[in-house]
């Protein structure tokens, strides 16, 4: 059974999917177009919510055990890695 954690990143996500599809019916019905800017704005403020949970989980768990004691340039490269995630991959077009 998941944690009340994940429980909550599940329910958010869930949020964001049917936020994502309102905002295709908006496009649909030819909403005005800073009207649907205001709601993507409002799905992306969602994502980075539950990308700062899913971090911070990491974080706490997942990178804790995974540097090991023996080795002193594991830890720079846990870092790299998550920064990495962060880095635009592309342009938009």
């Amino acid at each position: 059974m998941p944690d009340e954690e994940t429980i909550e990143i599940i329910k958010r996500l869930r949020t964001i999917e049917g936020h994502v599809q309102g905002v295709t019916g908006m496009v649909e019905a030819d909403v005005y177009c800073l009207e649907i800017i205001c709601q993507i704005k409002a799905i992306q403020a969602a994502l980075q919510k539950v990308i700062a949970s899913l971090l911070t989980r990491h974080l706490h768990s997942c990178l804790i055990t995974a540097v090991p004691d023996n080795d002193p340039d594991e830890p720079e490269q846990m870092i790299d890695r998550i920064m990495g995630v962060f880095e635009v991959k592309g342009k938009f077009h």
